[in-house]
């Protein structure tokens, strides 16, 4: 399984077993009746410089043990591990994979949770996707997304090289998503809006139908539009649900109004918000309906 997985997704391996470890492991002095808390873990003679606050992370597969792995086994004896192939095989899980080397450049310009969540997409075996204002960033073309982050760039007081790496990301993203070996099965929902608000012109837009057009050609994707006419339940704000494979527990993620980016694994929320697609689904165009309403974008 770890060789198969990303950066992303070995972090996550190791951060669910590192906590499952902890949970489970003989009772400290501190009243439990197994298992052990965060702070009781880093209290354990000889950690370097982990703290509870880095755990927690690391639990979350948000961080690894990639400066000292001498942590790591001696986080691993304080939970009881005596097993020398649980813990190679843990110790391995901790080397960074390569695939997400090209992230480095722009995460001081990607907001909060935004990596993390890119480094997932990357590796999801399927996602749903809705958005009912913008076309998703997926779908986008490079001038779509380039006229998008020059509107908000007086609001949001940005330069010209965060634009440059937005766009730059946005695309590395798509590329690494829609066009590796394996690609995931992909279902978007679109609201109408998302379509019909102009950004960078005419000529902007009906490339960006015809892109859309172009991508569901694909077996493995799938857009609907969700038309502002058509009575019916829609969510009122943007989400993707990431079915990771098995060993790993699916995803919901979701933009907040500070503009960092939230995942969690809850199975109530991941359920709450895959039925929210799944009824949209029914509300809105079927596929080759919505292919004959962008055909008709195009030559408005």
């Amino acid at each position: 399984m770890a060789a198969r997985r990303g950066a992303t997704g070995r972090r996550l391996e190791l951060g669910i077993q590192l906590q499952q470890l902890r949970e489970n492991c003989p009772p400290v002095e501190d009243g439990r009746i197994k298992g052990m808390t965060r702070k009781a873990a880093v209290a354990a003679k000889g950690l370097k410089t982990l703290s509870e606050a880095q755990l927690l992370r690391i639990e979350k597969g948000e961080l690894n043990f990639r400066r000292n792995v001498g942590d790591l086994k001696i986080l691993l004896k304080r939970y009881g591990v005596t097993d020398e192939d649980l813990v190679e095989s843990l110790v391995e899980l901790n080397r960074d994979a390569p695939s997400e080397d090209w992230l480095t450049g722009y995460r001081s310009s990607m907001p909060t949770g935004m990596p993390h969540f890119v480094g997932l997409e990357a590796e999801a075996e399927a996602l749903l996707v809705y958005h009912p204002t913008i076309v998703a960033g997926l779908l986008q073309t490079p001038a779509y997304a380039r006229a998008l982050f020059e509107v908000n760039r007086p609001v949001e007081d940005t330069t010209g090289e965060f634009v440059k790496n937005g766009v730059d990301v946005r695309m590395e993203r798509k590329k690494r998503v829609l066009e590796r070996e394996d690609p995931p099965k992909l279902r978007v929902i679109l609201g109408e809006a998302a379509l019909l608000t102009p950004y960078g012109g005419p000529d902007v837009m009906a490339d960006q139908y015809q892109e859309i057009i172009r991508l569901v050609r694909e077996k493995h994707i799938s857009v609907q539009v969700l038309l502002t006419a058509k009575q019916g339940y829609r969510a009122s704000h943007d989400f993707t649900v990431m079915d990771l494979g098995s060993g790993l527990p699916p995803r919901v993620q979701t933009d907040n109004a500070w503009g960092a980016v939230s995942t969690s694994d809850k199975l109530r929320e991941v359920n709450r918000f895959t039925r929210r697609f799944e009824t949209m689904v029914g509300v809105a165009l079927g596929l080759d309906d919505t292919v004959k309403y962008l055909e008709q974008l195009v030559q408005r």
